[in-house]
């Protein structure tokens, strides 16, 4: 799965907001590089995030979604807001990706209806604040129970369990040891028989282990996401698709 920004702030100075071309071009470059999958959102959640009013948010998503619509390519949309989750299915969206796992309100029914796949995000508070001082007694344990959780509210809500993918949230209300029990267990979070999606590419958990800037943690998010396919990841969402799946190439044919 291949990130795609539309945002003003994303953490890695790569959103393209106000340009619908060099976006399109991300894109394509993504496909080209072997993604299978593009995930696009337009509201960052990086820690300290500001919102972004509905409307931009809207209009970011469904004018991109449209346009990519044409190229018969999965698309996921990354977004909290029920509004734009229903405009974002409308416009061909195949999957929402929501880091708050459907908890607003309206959210569920937004999406209850049709085959989209859905996946649930695990967040410890909200992005704004959510790295300030998180704490777990078993964070596993924890996020794990959260998301089955969250599952049972969706499937009570009409939503079939096949179409459900789980993401604990690496750096998402977690400090540097709780992702690094995360990704240790990986495993599991999938033990319920659902796909799970591990998402830790250039984020803060890489700069801390390796003391790189953002810039510099392509070797890193490569090595991190080889050992969460190796632990049970079913999709990996990243920024560097090529040496991502070269990484894969070459593991896969030595196993």
């Amino acid at each position: 799965m291949a990130i795609v920004n539309l945002t003003a702030d994303s953490f890695t100075g790569d959103g393209h907001a106000a340009d619908l071309d060099a976006a399109l071009l991300r894109a394509q470059r993504a496909l080209e590089e072997g993604a299978d999958m593009l995930d696009i959102g337009a509201e960052s959640t990086r820690p300290g995030a500001a919102p972004v009013p509905e409307e931009v948010e809207l209009e970011r998503i469904v004018r991109f979604v449209e346009r990519l619509h044409a190229w018969k390519v999965p698309l996921s949309v990354d977004t909290l807001k029920p509004a734009v989750m229903r405009a974002a299915l409308d416009a061909g969206a195949d999957m929402i990706n929501d880091i708050l796992g459907f908890r607003a309100p309206g959210a569920v029914e937004a999406v209850a209806g049709g085959e989209a796949g859905l996946c649930v995000m695990h967040m410890q508070g909200e992005p704004r604040t959510m790295q300030e001082a998180p704490q777990y007694v078993d964070v596993v344990a924890e996020v794990g129970a959260f998301l089955e959780e969250r599952v049972a509210a969706l499937v009570a809500g009409g939503v079939a369990r096949e179409r459900i993918v789980l993401d604990p949230g690496f750096g998402f209300g977690k400090t540097v040891a709780h992702n690094c029990a995360m990704l240790r267990e990986l495993r599991r979070f999938g033990e319920g028989g659902l796909p799970v999606l591990a998402g830790l590419s250039r984020k803060s958990m890489l700069g801390a282990i390796t003391g790189r800037p953002v810039d510099q943690r392509m070797p890193a998010s490569v090595v991190a996401a080889l050992i969460a396919v190796q632990r049970g990841a079913g999709i990996v969402r990243v920024h560097d698709v090529a040496a991502t799946r070269d990484a894969l190439a070459v593991w896969q044919a030595v196993s």
